[in-house]
């Protein structure tokens, strides 16, 4: 992705969010320089599960995860963050391949260049970053997939990314994903499962305040890149969990009557105290509903492990040599 269309894009979206009812921005412009390292510190809090919960599963069951992948397979991590999760399943597939390619998709340049870094620790991996979102880099790196029946491509869709999209539009870019692949690649996808209540609000609003400043940051963003005047003290992060849709909600509550102006954008942006900017949503899952989400988008459940201490869930799926009617799922192992 060019400097000028990230840039261009970036302007669009924001005028458009600030201007509609209700406000919002999108998640995908957390991750500037300062947002990427802000979200690594995040993973590190212990109020945060998810990552080590993830991280647990793909240490104790790395091989068995890349297994069904031959000589000739190469993989694409779409959102790719420090690549330390990509490295382990990786790892496994190395002591078995004479060179392994893999792919970096993420709009962070600041993520792509953690994971070369990560990856350069490893033998025997060409790694190709591609700056995009994810269904543009997914489609150059397939295009580059080595030809025969051993090309085989294992996308990996982890840190519950998924989470970040609406049921509707996490069933359609499931869809997009299985347009793009062919009969025997597989999609390794992690989701953060359904828990009580307040460990998920403490997940997203912790008592240092890494996570307000994380979503902060999106207002200093448009601050530095867009000639903002966001006053970020009066602005709250607010985290709430929304039983009913499943999902935690994150928001930027002014704190007071305000006007901000976007110069970039020749906008100015009225806030009413209490009101709020909705920038991001992450939905929890049920594992059973993760597998009949993958299966309904022409995916076949292979196997899913879950770590349940921190309730979190990896699937692998395959996908299916016909897009027929969803299957029954096969029966999975408990969870440990």
């Amino acid at each position: 992705m060019h400097r000028t269309e990230s840039l261009d894009r970036f302007m669009a979206d924001v005028r458009a969010g600030l201007r509609a009812a209700p406000k919002h921005l999108s998640p995908e412009y957390f991750y500037d320089a300062l947002g990427s390292h802000l979200f690594e510190a995040i993973c590190q809090l212990p109020w945060y599960p998810l990552t080590r919960a993830e991280r647990a599963l793909l240490e104790r069951h790395a091989e068995e995860m890349v297994a069904p992948f031959g000589a000739g397979a190469s993989i694409v991590e779409l959102g790719c963050g420090s690549g330390e999760k990509l490295a382990l399943l990786a790892a496994p597939l190395c002591r078995r391949v004479p060179r392994l390619s893999v792919h970096l998709v993420d709009v962070s340049e600041t993520a792509l260049d953690l994971s070369r870094r990560t990856l350069g620790r490893l033998p025997r991996v060409e790694a190709s970053a591609h700056r995009a979102r994810y269904e543009e880099g997914l489609s150059r790196a397939t295009a580059r997939r080595p030809p025969g029946p051993d090309g085989a491509v294992l996308v990996l869709f982890l840190g519950s990314n998924i989470g970040n999209l609406d049921p509707e539009a996490a069933a359609a870019f499931l869809e997009t994903l299985r347009a793009s692949l062919r009969p025997g690649d597989g999609l390794l996808l992690g989701a953060d499962l359904v828990k009580p209540a307040a460990d998920l609000v403490l997940a997203y609003d912790d008592p240092l305040g890494v996570t307000a400043a994380f979503n902060k940051n999106l207002l200093a963003r448009i601050n530095r890149e867009l000639g903002g005047t966001f006053d970020l003290r009066s602005f709250d992060h607010r985290a709430a969990w929304n039983a009913q849709s499943a999902r935690v909600e994150m928001h930027l509550v002014s704190r007071r009557r305000q006007a901000v102006r976007v110069g970039a954008l020749d906008l100015e942006v009225a806030f009413e105290e209490g009101e709020s900017i909705w920038t991001e949503s992450s939905y929890k899952y049920e594992p059973d509903g993760v597998a009949r989400m993958g299966e309904r988008a022409g995916f076949r459940c292979f196997k899913q492990w879950i770590e349940p201490h921190g309730q979190f869930s990896t699937t692998l799926l395959l996908a299916e040599e016909t897009r027929g009617p969803a299957r029954a799922s096969p029966s999975r192992p408990a969870s440990r």
